[in-house]
C-alpha cells in the first residue's frame, strides 16, 4: 500500500499546529521573564485545532502526531510556568 501524500488541509493543519506551537512558546518566555501574558482565546484556538483534526481522515490525522505531541509538550511546559509563578 502507497502512502497517501498529504492534502491541502493537512498541511493548512500542520501549520495551525507549528504556529500555535510558536505562540505557546512566545508566551511561556515571556512568563519565565516575568511578563504577563494574556491566553484569552488560546481555548478557542485549540478546540478550532482539534475539530480540524478530526475532520481529516484517520491516515492523514495519524501523520500530525508529532506535531500534536509537540505542541502538548510546549503546553505542558507552559502550565509548569504558570504553576510556579
Amino acid at each position: 500500500m502507497t502512502p497517501q501524500p498529504p492534502s491541502l488541509h493537512t498541511e493548512v493543519v500542520r501549520a495551525a499546529i507549528e504556529a500555535m506551537d510558536g505562540t505557546v512558546a512566545v508566551a511561556r518566555a515571556l512568563v519565565e521573564g516575568g511578563r504577563r501574558v494574556d491566553l484569552a482565546g488560546l481555548d478557542r484556538e485549540a478546540t478550532s485545532l482539534c475539530a480540524a483534526v478530526m475532520a481529516l481522515e484517520t491516515v492523514q490525522a495519524r501523520s500530525l502526531r508529532p506535531a500534536l505531541e509537540a505542541l502538548l509538550r510546549q503546553v505542558d511546559g507552559l502550565r509548569a510556568v504558570l504553576a510556579a509563578g
